[in-house]
């Protein structure tokens, strides 16, 4: 065997398994949603932190593959979030929060590099079907992780609580916050006591509903389940386009 086809081999296998799960932006929501799931339970320190770092780092890694973002990318992904993952352990064992602050800073770019490709990915896609759907989907509510991860970073470096008359705001109260913002909902039990918390929130509200009216709403304006079988008129066999007759008699 040639240098240059033991060097082709492993890209080729990246790509195999890219072209496994190319597309596969259900999976993706559903890392998502484990995720929000997680956090939603889950302390943001200790060895729980170390569990949502884990899921988060798949989220970045399966949605990058989905993308088909070149492999060197995806490879790149995965020592980063290897990188995450220790760093989180490492502030675990030591209850040292520089650590934690690091892994979590990373982990917000590589989720919002992610789901950029995912975006990037939609929006080429010509037309839209379920997938694409999937795919804004995934991006949407990927917005209320990224927000909630800032609202925790910026809760563990403020000297004040983050939350008005609510000290030691948990992980869920941070994640219940970022979506009820992200959706507009507005409950107003929780409200930033200061600044960036503030802007960061009010960020959330114009990305969230500009994002979910224009892209989400448009592709599912654009969407006509089961066109291309009806194209094909149920049964394998392509209908002519109106006007055209058969060549059969």
């Amino acid at each position: 065997m040639s240098t240059a086809a033991r060097r082709d081999r492993p890209d080729r296998r990246w790509l195999v398994r890219a072209e496994q799960i190319g597309d596969a932006f259900g999976l993706v929501l559903l890392l998502v949603l484990i995720t929000y799931v997680l956090t939603s339970l889950l302390g943001e320190h200790g060895w729980e932190a170390v569990v949502i770092c884990f899921s988060t780092s798949a989220t970045s890694i399966v949605a990058l593959t989905s993308s088909h973002a070149k492999p060197r990318i995806v490879r790149a992904a995965v020592m980063i979030s290897a990188l995450t993952v220790l760093l989180a352990a490492v502030a675990a064992a030591s209850d040292t929060h520089l650590y934690l602050n690091i892994s979590s800073a990373i982990q917000v770019l590589l989720l919002a590099v992610a789901m950029g490709a995912v975006l990037r990915r939609v929006v080429r896609n010509a037309g839209a079907d379920s997938r694409t759907i999937l795919g804004a989907i995934s991006v949407y509510t990927v917005f209320g992780l990224l927000f909630t991860f800032l609202y925790g970073f910026v809760a563990r470096v403020q000297n004040t609580p983050f939350f008005e008359g609510h000290p030691g705001a948990t992980g869920s109260d941070l994640i219940f916050f970022s979506y009820t913002t992200l959706t507009t909902t507005g409950y107003g039990d929780l409200v930033p006591a200061d600044q960036p918390g503030r802007m960061l929130a009010g960020l959330e509200m114009m990305i969230g509903q500009i994002f979910l009216v224009t892209l989400v709403a448009g592709l599912v304006s654009l969407w006509r389940p089961g066109e291309r079988f009806r194209r094909r008129g149920g049964d394998g066999a392509k209908v002519p386009p109106a006007g055209e007759e058969s060549a059969n008699p």
